[in-house]
């Protein structure tokens, strides 16, 4: 039985054209930091700047911080979510 419906590329958002997800996170590569996972992650805040937040992950259990500065761009604020994270893990600085 063959399921019907709108095709992928016919299928429409909901929130208005031009306007961007204020929910929407970016989730650049994870990097390995000893036997740790960090991974950076960005959020475009109803301000129109970046929030920046790390996950660490160990197995099958992971840690997210949220990181008190804004940045002006994405790119901003993911490279410090890594530098946090690298600095968290490297410092024992997880209990």
């Amino acid at each position: 039985m063959r399921l019907t419906g709108p095709t992928p590329a016919r299928v429409h958002s909901a929130r208005p054209q031009g306007k961007r997800s204020l929910y929407h996170m970016q989730i650049p590569q994870a990097h390995e930091v000893g036997r740790y996972l960090v991974t950076p992650m960005t959020k475009l805040t109803d301000t129109g700047q970046y929030a920046a937040s790390v996950s660490i992950r160990r197995g099958m259990h992971d840690r997210v911080f949220r990181l008190i500065p804004r940045f002006d761009s994405a790119a901003r604020a993911a490279r410090y979510a890594l530098m946090q994270g690298r600095h968290f893990v490297l410092n024992n600085q997880l209990a």
